[in-house]
């Protein structure tokens, strides 16, 4: 595990979102490069948010494209479980939310 890929690795998911698109189940996976039925995995057991009851009506944010591109990620260069990535990209994401907090209130962290 080499410390320098992880933190090129979380460089490029990081980013603003443009604007808000929804994306199908296949249009997820295939932004992932992961099959149809990862997508339904991380769906059904939580750690990835649809935006409808149904698998065939499913929408997907944009920063549920991030999310799966991290958990993927985590899951391949770690070796991770689902959990445990979920888990990771919870903190990774409380820790943004917690930097966006400083810097609106003036304490850039």
């Amino acid at each position: 595990m080499n410390t320098p890929t992880a933190i090129t690795v979380n460089h490029a998911l990081e980013g603003d979102l443009l604007e808000e698109v929804a994306l199908s189940l296949e249009e997820l996976a295939r932004a992932c490069r992961v099959p149809p039925g990862w997508i339904i995995e991380r769906v059904e057991s939580g750690f990835l948010e649809a935006g409808a009851v149904a698998p065939g009506e499913w929408r997907f944010a944009s920063a549920s494209l991030v999310r799966a591109r991290r958990l993927c990620n985590l899951e391949t260069t770690f070796e991770a479980g689902p959990e445990i990535a979920a888990l990771t990209a919870d903190l990774i994401e409380e820790v943004d939310r917690l930097r966006q907090r400083l810097r609106a209130a003036g304490l850039d962290a």
